[in-house]
């Protein structure tokens, strides 16, 4: 029984656009906002979170594959920025007692330099510029 269906959601998906990493984030928010709402019991943001889980699903139905992969294109191009700069803060945290994290002046490089005492001189591996740490 649990094969056959199985074989009906597979054929009634056929053509259909599926999930992708925009449905995985909407539902993540979902349940986040289900999980404040339980606390806020707020009747707006009750209709937002039913918004929110309509649109993902919507979307996996879709047949409409070349405007959700827009759409998730989109997506990937902010979270892989935010997904960038807070893996950055979390070597930036690891490192913290080991190293230092300071801006080229010239070119405004990050470099990565190991901690001392007192004042050092660095050199820009990009620009070659020499400057005080």
């Amino acid at each position: 029984m649990f094969n056959k269906l199985k074989e009906k959601l597979a054929s009634f998906m056929i053509g259909r656009y599926g999930i992708d990493e925009l449905y995985i984030a909407l539902v993540i928010l979902y349940i986040i906002l289900f999980f404040v709402n339980l606390f806020l019991n707020s009747l707006i943001l009750g209709i937002v979170i039913c918004l929110v889980i309509v649109f993902a699903v919507w979307r996996s139905f879709s047949k409409n594959h070349e405007k959700r992969r827009k759409e998730n294109a989109f997506f990937m191009r902010y979270y892989g920025k935010i997904e960038k700069w807070a893996k950055f803060q979390k070597r930036k945290f690891d490192d913290r007692k080991t190293h230092v994290y300071v801006k080229c002046p010239k070119c405004k490089a990050v470099l990565r330099l190991p901690k001392r005492k007192g004042k050092n001189t660095a050199v820009c591996p990009k620009c070659s510029n020499k400057f005080e740490v």
